[in-house]
């Protein structure tokens, strides 16, 4: 799938947003990409999984064990890499404010483990859920995104492959430029607050 083909998927399901966003790294964006949208076609969220599932190379991908995502924003996706590469797939979720399997989910002590993320921008919500996943017994090998907001710079302590890099500026709250200052923010996010 080309660059062009995979931002193609994203314009049809109106997931792209503009206007003035507080993500949940803290920083602050013009854009907002809601992967939630580009998921919600069962059929696009598989063809993007397994654009995503290829970006991994063949001796990598024949290793993984399990795919385990963080909840909510990785669910869907964790769930079609899962079956794209033909292993089970499950979920970490906060019920505390700390990553945790629940549900039932369990890893085997040493299973290789592919996290798998909608949007990565810090890297902070993955690094939480490799220590979870690493916690539980697994062995996080590679981790994959639909996206990379990141610029290239973010570093999970294991290989990344992120579908499509979008690098839309975002701001530290002292650095907000003031036109987009002039808009109040909206947190459109997983960890929005009422």
């Amino acid at each position: 799938m080309s660059e062009d083909e995979i931002l193609a998927e994203f314009r049809a399901s109106q997931a792209l947003l503009e206007g003035h966003f507080l993500l949940s790294s803290g920083r602050h964006s013009a854009h907002y990409l809601q992967c939630a949208r580009v998921l919600m076609d069962p059929m696009r969220a598989s063809r993007l999984a397994t654009a995503t599932a290829a970006r991994i190379p063949r001796e990598l991908r024949q290793q993984i064990q399990k795919v385990v995502s963080p909840a909510m924003g990785g669910v869907i996706i964790g769930h079609e890499m899962g079956r794209a590469l033909g292993v089970e797939a499950m979920f970490v979720e906060r019920p505390t404010g700390t990553f945790e399997l629940r549900r039932g989910f369990a890893l085997s002590k040493g299973d290789r483990v592919l996290l798998v993320e909608d949007v990565v921008t810090t890297g902070l919500s993955s690094r939480e859920a490799i220590v979870a996943i690493e916690a539980a017994g697994g062995e996080v090998i590679a981790a994959a995104s639909l996206v990379d907001r990141s610029g290239g710079s973010v570093d999970l302590g294991v290989p990344f492959f992120p579908l499509v890099a979008l690098n839309f500026p975002t701001y530290a709250p002292d650095e907000v430029p003031a036109d987009l200052a002039a808009t109040p923010a909206i947190k459109p996010g997983s960890r929005a607050q009422a």
